[in-house]
């Protein structure tokens, strides 16, 4: 039997294990609270593996290996340095308010605050965004499919998408978090075991490090010219900051059992994504020396995997590489979906039914995913999508979205006239000078534009408090990370 056959029909395999896992959790579904949350309920364990699994995607798996090759850890800061940050922060600075929220997605909290207009945008800025990353994640299927069976890559851009699909449609919340439990655990295991054997092949660490290009570690910028520093902030910020909007990780605090349950998993996660998530980059520094001069770099794991596995490894491994794909690709889809249930959706009809909005959210599970395979056939470049869907969020969301928590003087004039120059500054910055970090320099005026606006307009725009899904006003007391990580608390 070919390697090909067999690495087919290991795929085959995972692919039927993970549709059996959404069928057999689609029974706990039976409301738009359990279909989108869990129906709150999720403990620590399993909450820390789907926020670690939706963040380790093909954007590590292969573009981040792919940077690791190209330019050591300076070339990956964005991920996984700048996307561990980002959980750090949503631990200690954003679980606890959101927790009191009880709501289903953040664009309820935005409606609240600024109006529903910041609303709309924000869904559409999301909805947009979360597209280009699915549209990435099967991109990132498809290489796998095209690198080590010979299958066209459109087949496994194809293929991905029908069964990820399929289980996050029936099984909404749960069938997405358990699917992410098992897959994290595939991930992790998959990825050591290449490390030790290329390791091994190789000669071990005393052998190849002395043969490492130089600066393969360096974190901070060579060059100390205005345009690379901003290109070096704009890594850091691309998901470091962007993502703190991303409904897929916020999701994940509504979908928690209590707020300590909450908090800790992203801590946990945090480290555990770090540990991980180094591993495709520092295969990419090795591979730069023991498979000089690759076409296209984006491709070294695979191709590791090829050179140093057995045959029925390699399936394996192939699993681990499917599983970080289709566990962000499952995140993304949902949340989406959700967006559009929750607050898109009352804008053509309103006092929608929980069962109306279940059918909503099941129906635009399969409507995103198609137009997510579309841009996946016309962009093939993984990273650099992924990079380009976080771009408008950047500019456009994420100073509103803090200021709204953390300011109580910010408004509806600041955000909206945020959000605008926002947009504004990074498009003339991209048009004008190509050559900038146009979206860096959007926040930047994104920021000043806030406070600004909101100073000159609080008489006849007077804030409005932040509330809760009942509309009554939070306490916003003891909001920092600080719960207990081991022992027994509630925390409010």
């Amino acid at each position: 039997m070919s390697t090909e056959m067999i690495i087919l029909i290991g795929v085959v395999v995972y692919l039927v294990l993970m549709l059996g896992i959404g069928l057999a959790v689609a029974r706990r579904t039976g409301s738009q609270d359990d279909f989108l949350v869990a129906g709150r309920r999720l403990p620590v364990w399993i909450l820390t593996a789907t926020i670690m699994a939706t963040w380790f995607g093909g954007g590590t798996m292969l573009g981040s290996a792919g940077m690791g090759y190209k330019g050591g850890f300076l070339a990956a800061i964005a991920d996984p340095f700048g996307a561990c940050v980002v959980m750090f922060l949503m631990g200690f600075f954003f679980v606890r308010t959101f927790r009191r929220m009880k709501l289903l997605t953040f664009i309820e909290y935005f409606e609240a605050k600024f109006g529903k207009l910041a609303g709309l945008i924000a869904s559409i800025g999301l909805i947009m965004s979360n597209v280009g990353w699915t549209g990435a994640l099967l991109v990132a299927f498809g290489y796998v499919f095209q690198t080590l069976t010979n299958v066209p890559m459109e087949w496994g851009i194809l293929g991905g998408a029908v069964v990820v699909l399929a289980y996050t449609t029936i099984g909404g919340m749960w069938a997405v978090a358990i699917t992410d439990l098992v897959q994290m655990v595939i991930i992790a295991i998959g990825l050591f075991v290449l490390f030790a054997v290329v390791l091994i092949d190789v000669g071990g660490w005393s052998t190849i490090a002395p043969q490492l290009p130089e600066h393969s570690f360096r974190m901070i910028p060579l060059e100390h010219t205005s345009e690379r520093w901003l290109v070096y902030i704009r890594l850091w910020l691309i998901f470091g900051l962007a993502d703190l909007t991303a409904q897929t990780l916020i999701q994940r605090i509504f979908a928690a059992k209590s707020t300590r349950a909450a908090q800790n998993s992203f801590y946990f996660a945090g480290f555990g994504y770090l540990a991980i998530g180094i591993i495709p980059v520092m295969l990419g520094i090795i591979a730069s020396v023991t498979m000089p001069g690759l076409a296209d770099p984006e491709a070294v794991i695979p191709m590791l995997a090829i050179e140093h596995l057995h045959p029925i490894a390699i399936a394996v491994f192939v699993g681990a590489m499917l599983a970080a794909i289709m566990s962000s690709a499952d995140s993304a889809l949902l949340a989406t979906a959700s967006i559009i249930s929750v607050n898109v959706a009352p804008f053509f009809k309103k006092n929608l039914t929980d069962k109306q909005r279940l059918l909503i959210t099941r129906i635009s599970i399969p409507v995103v995913g198609i137009i997510a395979v579309y841009v996946a056939l016309k962009v093939q470049k993984v990273l650099e999508l992924m990079f380009d869907a976080n771009s408008f969020v950047l500019v456009c969301i994420v100073v509103p979205f803090i200021a709204g928590i953390w300011w109580k003087k910010a408004n509806r004039t600041g955000a909206l006239s945020a959000m605008a120059v926002g947009l504004a500054a990074w498009g003339i910055s991209e048009l004008l000078y190509p050559d900038l970090s146009g979206d860096v320099i959007g926040l930047v005026f994104a920021f000043v534009t806030i406070i600004v606006a909101t100073k000159l307009t609080q008489t006849f725009d007077p804030p409005k408090p932040l509330v809760d899904a009942d509309g009554k006003i939070l306490d916003l007391t003891n909001r920092f990370g600080t719960l207990p990580l081991f022992l027994r608390s509630s925390g409010k």
